[in-house]
């Protein structure tokens, strides 16, 4: 490729705390990260957090990259087909000053700065900020700075190409129907249905008949589904059904739900856990802390334990919902509660599985549109054997702000783990809360 037809790529620092790799991601192009991000990033590598660990990663990858060259010049990435990479630390202010046209001299705009800088000295080069600050796009485009968002990682049009677990099928012949009722199964192959890569639900109708079903990968069967109930909860749709037929399915080890609040993606995982509690040394419920406005917990008043309450109180209001499923006479919500103080159920934020190893346990991950590619990793590979693994959320509620609906850990697990025999996904769409919550979720 030609020097000028070769791009030079403006790191942010949201980038880096994404993916501490990103600067390997851009072939035979060139990198240039404003030492504005180094600093920045130095304020974020102490800490337990996945940022933190990103920021330490990307600072070790750099000094290994330099070896004892000047940062400042352009020096090669390793591998043939990468371009090379420098820290833009002198700004050339002979044109358009970002820190003038927003009357703010703060990191963003000193990284504006370095990209007109640039844009300056590779007049015959395409120079592009690439940041996941949506604000800072904006920014950079009004300075005429080509932006763009990262894209490494992203599932492509989440709103219409999202995989959702089952396929709907009108006007199947009454035949198949009757005869799947009646056998329970039937090979795929004698179905006239397309064969699927890994475990995956149909639901077939003809006129007002339908049935629930499920191809096996395993042996070629394509299984009817039948509805259960389990520790008092009842299923009040197909999809909610066709739910708990993978949390229940032994051979599944890694489910996971998504959809918008109120479809019982949490209750469902809860209740078939505690169904399948024998089977499993610990039921362990978590979710991330993801502090509102984006302020640590610190802020809270009390101990550790009264911080972390109200971030999972909704995992303790889904086991509370089913202890009051049973009679008073009823001694399941006192087992339940036996249960707890045992701490063969437990309850507590996902950062304390740091170092942990998951064996024979029923894993539950609550909002997980709230982590990362990088920490949806994570936890999958601390499962030991015998461990099955549940993520739940909805993935058009992002608490996170450089995270989106197509670069969050459960978009990205979704996407890339369809197909495999030990997987199972199903998307809720009907919302079960009530009807004054549908209507919220239909008007708002």
């Amino acid at each position: 490729m030609k020097k000028k037809d070769r791009k030079i790529f403006v790191l942010d620092t949201s980038v880096i705390l994404y993916d501490h790799s990103a600067i390997d991601c851009f072939q035979e192009h060139d990198v240039a990260i404003p030492i504005q991000v180094l600093e920045e990033l130095d304020t974020f590598k102490k800490g337990n957090d996945t940022i933190n660990f990103e920021a330490r990663e990307f600072i070790r990858h750099l000094d290994g990259i330099a070896k004892g060259d000047l940062l400042t010049d352009w020096t090669p990435l390793n591998g043939p087909t990468k371009g090379q990479f420098k820290v833009v630390a002198k700004h050339d202010l002979n044109g358009v000053d970002a820190t003038k046209v927003f009357q703010d001299g703060k990191a963003d705009h000193q990284i504006l700065n370095a990209a007109l800088t640039l844009q300056r000295q590779n007049k015959d080069r395409k120079v592009v900020l690439v940041t996941k600050d949506v604000a800072l796009r904006l920014k950079a485009k009004s300075l005429s700075i080509t932006s763009e968002d990262y894209l490494t990682g992203k599932v492509r049009d989440v709103r219409n190409a999202m995989y959702s677990g089952r396929t709907v099928l009108d006007d199947v012949d009454e035949g198949l129907i009757d005869t799947l009722f009646e056998q329970g199964q039937l090979p795929v192959d004698g179905m006239g249905l397309e064969k699927p890569k890994g475990n995956h639900f149909f639901i077939l109708k003809h006129k007002k008949k339908s049935i629930l079903s499920k191809y096996d990968p395993r042996t070629g069967l394509v299984h009817r589904v039948e509805k259960r109930s389990v520790f008092g909860i009842s299923p009040k749709n197909a999809e909610q059904t066709l739910a708990m037929a993978a949390l229940l399915d032994p051979e599944i080890k890694l489910v996971t739900m998504q959809g918008a609040a109120g479809t019982g993606k949490t209750l469902l995982a809860l209740a078939c856990a505690l169904e399948q509690r024998r089977d499993y040394r610990q039921i362990y419920v978590t979710r991330p802390v993801v502090p509102l406005s984006n302020k640590d917990i610190g802020y809270l008043p009390g101990d550790i334990q009264s911080k972390l309450d109200p971030y999972m109180q909704p995992l303790w209001d889904n086991l509370k919902l089913i202890k009051g499923q049973f009679e008073k006479h009823d001694s399941t919500p006192k087992r339940i509660d036996e249960m707890l103080e045992n701490e063969k159920i437990a309850i507590a934020p996902l950062a304390y599985i740091r170092g942990r190893s998951l064996s024979n346990i029923f894993f539950i991950v609550d909002e997980a549109q709230n982590l990362t590619p990088l920490e949806v990793k994570t936890v999958i590979s601390r499962a030991g054997e015998n461990t099955k693994i549940v993520f739940t959320g909805d993935i058009h509620q992002i608490d996170t702000p450089y995270l989106d609906a197509e670069s969050n850990g459960l978009s990205y697990l979704i996407d890339k783990a369809k197909g495999d025999p030990l997987f199972a996904h199903i998307t809720l769409e009907k919302g079960e809360r009530s009807a004054l919550a549908n209507l919220a979720d239909d008007l708002l």
